[in-house]
C-alpha cells in the first residue's frame, strides 16, 4: 500500500510541476526537433508534413483538444509513449524522406515537452 501511495504520488508530479521545475527551454527543443515537422511551430497542425499524415495531423489547440488535455493531463505524453496510431508517425516520416534520430527519453524530457506544449496551447485562441 505505501509502495503504491509513493508511486502514485511521484508519478503525478510529472504533470503537476511548477513553471519553476520544468526547464521550458528543453520542451521547446524537444518540441521543435521532434513535433513541429507535423505540428508545425504553432501547434495546430501546420507542419511541412502535416497534411502528408492519414488522417492529416490535428490542431492542438481546438477547444475540444483543451478540453481534453484538461480532463486527461497526460495525454500528451501518453501519445509520445504509447504511439496510439500505430505506425501513423514513422510511416510518414519514412514516406517523405524525413530522419528524425531516436532519442533516450527521461522524465525530466516528459515533463518539460508537456509544459512547454500546455503553454503553448493555453495562450491559443
Amino acid at each position: 500500500m505505501k509502495r503504491t501511495l509513493i508511486a502514485l504520488l511521484a508519478s503525478s508530479t510529472l504533470f503537476q510541476t511548477t513553471p519553476s521545475l520544468a526547464d521550458t527551454l528543453n520542451g521547446k527543443n524537444l518540441y521543435a526537433q521532434r513535433c513541429a515537422v507535423c505540428h508545425g511551430p504553432d501547434i495546430k497542425g501546420t507542419g511541412p508534413l502535416a497534411k502528408r499524415s492519414n488522417p492529416p495531423t490535428p490542431d492542438l489547440t481546438t477547444p475540444a483538444f483543451k478540453k481534453r488535455l484538461n480532463e486527461y493531463p497526460g495525454v500528451i505524453v501518453s501519445s509520445v509513449i504509447l504511439r496510439p496510431n500505430g505506425d501513423l508517425i514513422p510511416k510518414t516520416l519514412r514516406e517523405n524522406g524525413v530522419k528524425i534520430a531516436p532519442h533516450a527519453w527521461s522524465v525530466n524530457d516528459f515533463r518539460d515537452l508537456h509544459e512547454y506544449m500546455t503553454g503553448v496551447i493555453s495562450k491559443a485562441r
